[in-house]
């Protein structure tokens, strides 16, 4: 590891016992001689046919399974790498920034094939890191409480939807808990970066008494069930799976930019099956692994092109903003930065 290793990522070390693991499965025949471990935070259900699919044609390879919050895979697998055992042998994240900060304190092995060097600079780092999926950040709303006309089509519509002190909107709007979520944390750092609509929108936040709140899954309920109108900057693939089965969800890609995450996966220093892992990773580089994340919603087509998820209303491709997997993703994780910014955040939108 670096000498060098900033304090937050220290602190990420500190305190393993307070971790919690959020499910586990086991993939494969039982007759299977080798085992992978994938610890990551993809729900188990949604990635579990990917992982079937690569191990149809290896009946003596074993896949167990661990699903975790962001923040805790984080802080278990820093602390792997700091006491060089315990590692599994591949990580995937959609705590992007998080990921690139194990690589910057070498807590990753390289790993380089034609898929590898097929992806775009944006998707590979340091052949050490490698971005799998398209995933945008999005709106989602109730389709039976919120009127067609009333769906906000970008974040200027957002801030106009909350500027009245009577709308009914006012505590009906909700978004991730930036403390408690990696990614919540991701996509509200990349906005601040990225538009100068967001010093107006926290503030919109806080006039009209907007949520912060736990996870995808938690805040699409919330939305199906009406306890809330509106979410804001949710993970579209797990919004459009829903929206697949549930008609009371409607998705939206904000039209002034769409933030696009590509869940990262690295193999860490110390993995014991490093074979296995780099053929992992090149079967969901891979067009059948493609084809297979995209039948998973992870990997989401934006735009007006045949076989598209849905549009972009009004700013077209060229507003699409890929979160790219690079040192720039650092200056969110600066401890002094960081503490600013939830501060920010807090003094703006309560907690549920």
């Amino acid at each position: 590891m670096n000498r060098i290793v900033s304090a937050l990522f220290v602190a990420m070390m500190a305190c393993t016992a307070c971790l919690a693991q959020e499910d586990s499965a086991v993939f494969g025949l039982p007759t299977a001689t080798e085992t992978l471990v994938v610890r990551s935070t993809t729900d188990i259900g949604v990635f579990a046919p990917v992982m079937l699919d690569f191990l149809a044609s290896r009946p003596n390879l074993a896949i167990a399974y661990e699903q975790w919050g962001s923040n805790d895979l984080a802080t278990l697998a820093a602390s792997h790498c700091a006491a060089g055992s315990g590692s599994a042998d591949l990580v995937i994240s959609s705590a992007v920034d998080l990921q690139v900060q194990l690589v910057n304190n070498g807590c990753a092995v390289a790993h380089r094939s034609p898929a590898t060097d097929a992806l775009p600079a944006a998707r590979n780092w340091r052949n050490e890191i490698f971005g799998i999926t398209e995933e945008p950040a999005v709106l989602i709303y109730n389709t039976q409480l919120v009127a067609p006309d009333e769906v906000p089509l970008s974040r200027f519509d957002l801030i106009d939807l909350l500027r009245p002190a009577d709308s009914r909107f006012v505590g009906r709007v909700a978004t991730y808990d930036i403390e408690a979520s990696g990614l919540g944390y991701l996509f509200a750092f990349m906005d601040s970066l990225q538009a100068n609509t967001f010093g107006r929108l926290l503030e919109a936040f806080g006039r009209s008494g907007a949520v912060a709140t736990c996870c995808s899954a938690e805040l699409i309920d919330a939305v199906a069930d009406g306890r809330y109108l509106i979410a804001y900057n949710v993970l579209g693939s797990y919004a459009l799976a829903r929206a697949d089965k549930d008609p009371r969800i409607g998705v939206r890609a904000p039209s002034d930019y769409a933030l696009v995450l590509s869940r990262a996966a690295l193999i860490p220093k110390h993995a014991k099956n490093v074979g296995a892992a780099g053929g992992f990773i090149d079967f969901l580089l891979s067009s059948a692994g493609q084809t297979a994340l995209s039948e998973a919603r992870l990997v989401v087509r934006i735009g007006g092109a045949d076989g598209a998820d849905f549009d972009l209303p009004g700013g077209g491709p060229s507003s699409l903003r890929p979160i790219a997997l690079s040192p720039i993703l650092l200056a969110g994780m600066d401890q002094h930065k960081r503490r600013i910014f939830l501060d920010q955040w807090r003094q703006n939108l309560r907690q549920k």
